[in-house]
C-alpha cells in the first residue's frame, strides 16, 4: 500500500538520495511528519540555503561561501596540491590535521562505463594550475578503485606529455591502524609492503 500523496512525495524524494532505500525513506518521512512545524520549516530552509548560499571555490572547486574557500584563502603552501575526487574527501584529509597544502577537487573520476571521460571532470583546470603556478608536488589522493587508478594514470600521463616539471605522488595504501595482519587480504598486504618506510 502506498502512503498518502504528500507523504509519498517525501518518501520518493528521500529514496532518490544515494544510500537510502525504501524502508529508510519511509522512516524518515514519517519521522518528519511528527516533527513540530517550526523544526520542519528550519529543515526546509537549510536545504534551500544549501544551494543559494554556497558556490564552488574558483581555485580548487571546494564548496565555499565566498569566491575562495577557507583553505585557498588561508595562506597554505600553494606549491603542494592534493587532488581529490569530492569535497567529502577533502574534508576527510583536513580532519586528519596533517596536510598543509591546498587541494583540487575533480568532481568525479574517469569512468567509461558511466560515460564519464576526462573532459567531464576538472582535469583541464588542474593542468592549468600546474602550468600556471610554481607547483612542487601533486599528491593524487583518489580511492584505489579501478576508476581512481585510471584517473591517476591519466593525470600523470598528461603532465608528462606536456613536459611539466612536477613531482607526482600517490597517497599510501595498506593496513589501517589497529588492523591484524593475519586478516588482511593479499592485495592490501602487497600495497602495505610497497608503501613501507624507514623507522625513525
Amino acid at each position: 500500500m502506498r502512503s498518502v500523496k504528500p507523504v509519498q512525495k517525501v518518501i520518493d524524494a528521500f529514496e532518490s538520495l544515494p544510500g537510502i532505500g525504501p524502508k529508510s525513506a519511509s522512516r524518515l518521512a514519517y519521522y518528519l511528519f511528527n516533527v513540530p512545524q517550526e523544526r520542519l520549516v528550519a529543515f526546509g530552509n537549510a536545504l534551500i540555503e544549501l544551494k543559494q548560499k554556497t558556490r564552488l571555490c574558483k581555485q580548487c572547486f571546494n564548496i565555499s561561501e565566498d569566491e575562495l574557500c577557507p583553505v585557498c584563502d588561508g595562506g597554505r603552501d600553494e606549491g603542494l596540491i592534493c587532488v581529490v575526487e569530492t569535497s567529502l574527501d577533502l574534508l576527510a584529509i583536513e580532519n586528519s590535521d596533517g596536510f598543509t597544502g591546498v587541494y583540487h577537487v575533480l568532481g568525479g573520476l574517469i569512468s567509461p562505463l558511466n560515460n564519464i571521460g576526462p573532459l567531464d571532470i576538472r582535469i583541464v583546470e588542474l593542468l592549468g594550475r600546474v602550468k600556471g603556478g610554481d607547483i612542487s608536488e601533486l599528491i593524487l589522493a583518489m580511492s584505489p578503485s579501478m576508476e581512481g587508478e585510471a584517473t591517476a594514470m591519466y593525470i600523470s600521463q598528461k603532465i608528462k606529455e606536456q613536459g611539466l616539471e612536477v613531482k607526482i605522488t600517490r597517497i599510501g595504501r595498506g593496513l589501517p591502524v589497529g588492523a591484524d595482519v593475519e586478516y588482511a587480504d593479499g592485495q592490501t598486504l602487497a600495497r602495505a609492503l610497497e608503501g613501507r618506510r624507514e623507522v625513525e
